[in-house]
């Protein structure tokens, strides 16, 4: 018999996180380990923006280290708007926008807002820890499966059968884990259904909302476009809750400032959540974040070289996969479109290591791991199929004068392989 809660009992933790751990115990002992586990920068590589990080220290100084309001300080939500202004072209008024220390606090406090207990939750696969949200929620899992075809992206006419009756449809793009993006006639037809579903429901019964993670939104690469519901459909704004924040476009995940902006009922419910749980992001760290998002100038010579970095790690490891690919190796890769990821294909199931049989992706893993000495994370830790023969390989900690070694031991991994 349980001994704690059932949720205690049967929620499992962040594979990512457990991955990241023991890649880093390794390290620690003196293993040289090419580490692309972990959506985290290394500060030595990509620091956050300079102009930031005297905001903060000058914070601190000016002793602004009392409790924030609950939704954060009005100046921040006001810089927020004009930022999302610039950038995105949607206009947001400060009780639309509330702050929080990340955005995972507020995917928390979003779903306790509008998910009841077996209420319908429509998620692709792979995707960055719905399941596990939904699982804390006591949701019905509505999964979606996305395809290499699509760019791992979820496709209106697979979202189109769960709609009836579902409480929220989480969308994130560009993708954690693919670094890949939503097209924007593909998001314009699922804006589209949400927004038939709600017009057929009863002015009293519960709409379906979008939960619309952007968190990278900034991290776009060449000609990729970055599409949002209400700027394609004005519609959605009723339905629509975004979560975004400083953690990836600015490389700042441990500075912990994160803001949704929607309907100010809902922003309201997650004020009162958030209040108990007093997940609110420090009073220096706001006071200086809004002092920064209204310098544009510094904003956009800040994207343009940190995205330059982030860009050219993605296309020297592609451009080493697909050369493997060409040789004749069972590897592959979708080119690369945005945020900090590389989606990889290493497809050994079934080859022979000498005497041992690669008879699971766990043990493809582990012989990367072993005999390449590379650390990625598959995606069956994002909910897709335990087999599925497709990595997340993140560059935010990449030396880039490594990437050479790291390809060549790869290359040698897999010609032991028969």
């Amino acid at each position: 018999m349980s001994q704690l809660s059932h949720l205690a009992e049967t929620l499992i933790g962040s594979e990512i996180v457990r991955l990241g751990n023991e890649i880093n115990a390794r390290i620690k002992n003196g293993e040289k380990i090419y580490n692309y586990t972990i959506g985290d920068f290394d500060p030595e590589i990509f620091p956050i923006p300079k102009e930031l990080e005297e905001g903060i220290i000058a914070a601190y100084k000016d002793r602004y280290t009392n409790y924030p309001p609950g939704d954060g300080l009005l100046e921040l939500r006001n810089a927020v708007a004009h930022y999302i202004k610039q950038q995105e072209g949607l206009q947001y008024a400060a009780n639309e926008i509330l702050i929080a220390s990340g955005g995972r606090p507020l995917i928390y406090s979003l779903f306790k807002t509008i998910v009841n207990k077996n209420d319908k939750v429509i998620y692709a696969v792979p995707s960055w820890n719905n399941n596990h949200y939904v699982h804390m929620n006591g949701g019905l899992h509505c999964v979606v499966p996305a395809y290499p075809e699509n760019n791992f992206m979820p496709a209106a006419a697979d979202v189109a059968p769960h709609i009836a009756g579902a409480a929220l449809l989480c969308l994130c793009t560009p993708q954690n884990p693919t670094g890949t993006t939503l097209n924007k006639s593909e998001l314009q037809a699922i804006c589209d259904l949400v927004i038939e579903e709600n017009k057929r429901r009863a002015p009293n019964e519960k709409k379906l909302y979008v939960m619309f993670d952007q968190m990278y939104f900034a991290l776009t690469y060449g000609n990729t476009m970055h599409h949002d519901p209400v700027s394609l459909r004005p519609e959605m704004k009723d339905y629509t809750i975004y979560i975004d924040g400083i953690s990836k476009a600015f490389a700042a995940t441990g500075v912990r400032v994160g803001w949704a902006f929607g309907p100010a009922n809902v922003m309201g419910k997650m004020k009162a959540l958030l209040s108990h749980i007093g997940a609110w992001a420090p009073m220096a760290e706001q006071k200086a974040v809004s002092e920064f998002l209204l310098k544009d100038d510094a904003i956009a010579a800040f994207f343009a070289t940190f995205k330059a970095g982030l860009q050219e790690r993605l296309h020297l490891i592609y451009d080493g996969f697909i050369a493997l690919r060409d040789k004749g190796f069972a590897v592959d890769a979708v080119t690369p479109m945005a945020a900090i990821y590389l989606t990889v294909k290493i497809d050994l199931k079934g080859k022979h290591a000498g005497d041992r049989v690669l008879a699971s992706q766990v043990d493809v893993t582990d012989y990367l791991l072993n005999e390449a000495k590379l650390a990625i994370v598959p995606f069956y830790a994002f909910g897709a199929d335990k087999q599925s023969p497709w990595y997340r390989l993140s560059v935010g900690t990449c030396k880039k004068e490594e990437i050479g070694q790291m390809l060549a031991k790869l290359e040698a991994a897999l010609a032991k392989l028969k």
